[in-house]
């Protein structure tokens, strides 16, 4: 596949690195096509080829022997000159030389520029992916991504379920990098589509902010100390995921200290009323130990949180405008149940068994920041 300019010719080296770098440095594929002079719809090209990856370059490590040294063995070579001779005029060890010789075919065989070309054949990358070579691996990975494991949890869990099978190891670039470059055929490309964001390529993640005003709001600076370090659970971020048109929602619920999710079916609508009365609800269903506070955004489907407290006993803190980090562990959920609602979808066809299920299976991958443990069982533990 080919990537031409505007005028039909092949984009240069020069300019498909200069295209890199742009897109490196955050700049569209439309900018960066403007910069080298090409069509947008070239870059593109380009980057679905690639998977959206940088193919990698690397400079000739100062360990391996440049085109000049090898010219100079093969100059010793035919003036009879030993490997520790010529070693000590290159400044290399004579083991290295002796390799070098012997890999050729011995002093009488050795050439300069065969050498060079036979070890550029050697270094020459991709070889044959990991997963590509070993079938057992692969089917592991496979499963693991159709129920929707990112690439980082996999690559983590397979240390903590095979600690002494050195086979059953690969990292999480591996595996993005056998998803999204379709040539190097170890994984399905289909597979892709259990990624959470569903793309072949990346890209940059953009987010939008919040809302409107709500009276008397607690804010999240009054919140009690033992919330920030996370040591006590009970202590919840909350949000909706918002459908087609912004006409439909479902609530989340992420508990700070287990990561454990619950969502929450809002088939009436997504008005005050009705996300105070289901919250209400879910809420007094927990062990009291485990209803400490909430904290939200300023959505105005929380207008009417004093009346939540009231019914539920839980405080809710507001976050500051326009700062979303502030509910970080929920953000993130939010964007991993993005996976089974799709933006745009028509979110009020998902009743709350079904939205059980997902929960269920969220709430059972491996977390990084629970050490690989999953929010189900962080959540057993505290709960015994």
């Amino acid at each position: 596949m080919r990537e031409q300019g505007d005028s039909g010719r092949r984009l240069t080296s020069a300019e498909r690195l200069e295209v890199w770098r742009l897109i490196a440095a955050g700049e569209t594929h439309v900018s960066a096509a403007a910069a080298v002079g090409c069509s947008s719809p070239a870059v593109r090209q380009m980057l679905v080829r690639t998977g959206g990856l940088a193919p990698r370059t690397r400079p000739r490590s100062p360990l391996r022997l440049s085109v000049a040294e090898r010219e100079e063995i093969s100059r010793g070579l035919q003036a009879s000159a030993s490997c520790r001779t010529i070693a000590a005029r290159l400044g290399r060890a004579p083991s290295t030389i002796s390799r070098e010789v012997a890999a050729a075919g011995g002093a009488a065989r050795y050439r300069a520029w065969s050498a060079e070309g036979a070890a550029l054949r050697r270094a020459r990358r991709p070889k044959a992916a990991k997963l590509a070579r070993c079938p057992r691996l692969r089917a592991v990975v496979e499963r693991l991504l159709r129920q929707r494991w990112s690439p980082e949890q996999i690559a983590h869990r397979l240390v903590r379920d095979y600690p002494a099978d050195e086979e059953m190891r690969v990292s999480h670039e591996t595996i993005y990098r056998s998803l999204f470059v379709q040539a190097r055929g170890a994984l399905r490309h289909e597979l892709t589509r259990s990624l959470r964001t569903g793309r072949a390529r990346r890209r940059p993640h953009r987010r939008r902010d919040g809302r409107g005003e709500l009276r008397d709001m607690v804010l999240i600076s009054e919140r009690p100390a033992e919330v920030a370090d996370r040591a006590v659970p009970g202590h919840w971020e909350g949000d909706l995921i918002l459908g087609r048109g912004r006409q439909s929602a479902i609530g989340t619920l992420v508990e700070r200290t287990t990561r454990l999710t619950v969502l929450l079916a809002l088939p009436q609508g997504r008005t005050a009323e009705q996300v105070r009365t289901v919250l209400a609800r879910r809420i007094r269903t927990l062990p009291a130990q485990l209803r400490r506070t909430l904290t939200w955004d300023r959505g105005k489907e929380m207008a009417e949180h004093v009346r939540f407290t009231v019914d539920s006993g839980v405080q809710v803190y507001f976050c500051d405008p326009h700062s979303p980090w502030q509910r970080a562990t929920n953000e993130n959920t939010n964007g991993l149940l993005r996976q089974y609602f799709p933006k745009g979808s028509d979110l009020s066809v998902h009743r709350q068994p079904q939205l059980d299920a997902v929960a269920r299976e969220l709430n059972g991958r491996p977390r990084r920041t629970l050490d690989w443990t999953t929010p189900a069982e962080a959540f057993a533990q505290v709960v015994r």
